[in-house]
């Protein structure tokens, strides 16, 4: 059976030198798609696209992957700026929103990473911490702490242990979206993954990058979900 089909959304960089070129590149860290293939499924990158094109891109799409990235505008959530907040990322907003939308209402597996941890949260009428106080990463170079799972939640039956990951963030969940439930917490009782705990639908995020420390299971289990809904029979209407 041919290997579930993965989608990770990917953003624009206006300006990317590589060889004699530079010019604007959409992109993601190469660690996404090696993951995903690790894990046992095909990766297939998704460039940002007019946000009512995303139920038809997601309907060729086994599961979906929302990589990680600079801060969700608030906006999205009503709040007033912070000036701490990133600069706004208007096209990757709309088109990464309306992916995770799109999923949601077509029961394809979601896992967001980081940034698409937030957004999801976000997506589902929740809010974010603008910036963690004493939250200071030294740029481009990981972080790495403890988090505990949730006992009866999905993430806490895949890692049931106090786990070390990599984070590279200073925003954070704050009020929950819809029928969302924490489940992993960082030492200082920050929320590092979230999960919807319909068992009928796999949606899940957490905030760091496990695409950083090779650690599969979780994104086994997206592909496994991808694959029993790939398998499933189509209704008949």
């Amino acid at each position: 059976m041919p290997r579930p089909l993965i989608g990770i959304s990917t953003y624009v960089e206006e300006s990317t030198r590589y060889g004699v070129w530079d010019l604007p590149t959409a992109l993601v860290p190469s660690g996404y798609y090696e993951l995903v293939q690790a894990a046992g499924g095909a990766a297939v990158l998704l460039p940002p696209d007019e946000p009512e094109r995303a139920a038809e891109v997601l309907s060729r799409l086994d599961g979906l992957v929302v990589a990680g990235g600079p801060d969700v505008d608030p906006v999205h959530y009503g709040a007033p700026r912070d000036p701490r907040t990133g600069a706004p990322a208007r096209v990757r907003d709309e088109w990464e929103l309306a992916l995770i939308g799109a999923a949601l209402d077509g029961g394809i597996p979601v896992l967001g990473i980081c940034r698409g941890m937030q957004a999801l949260n976000v997506a589902l009428g929740g809010t974010l911490v603008q910036h963690i106080d004493g939250h200071v990463h030294t740029p481009g170079v990981t972080s790495w702490h403890p988090v505990s799972p949730v006992a009866g939640t999905r993430y806490g039956a895949l890692v049931p242990e106090v786990a070390e990951v990599p984070t590279y963030h200073h925003q954070a969940v704050e009020r929950l979206g819809r029928d969302l439930v924490v489940s992993a917490y960082a030492e200082d009782g920050t929320v590092e993954a979230i999960e919807l705990p319909d068992l009928e639908r796999w949606v899940v995020g957490v905030q760091w990058h496990p695409e950083r420390d090779k650690d599969t299971r979780v994104m086994a289990s997206l592909i496994e979900a991808a694959a029993v809904r790939r398998s499933a029979p189509v209704p008949v209407a």
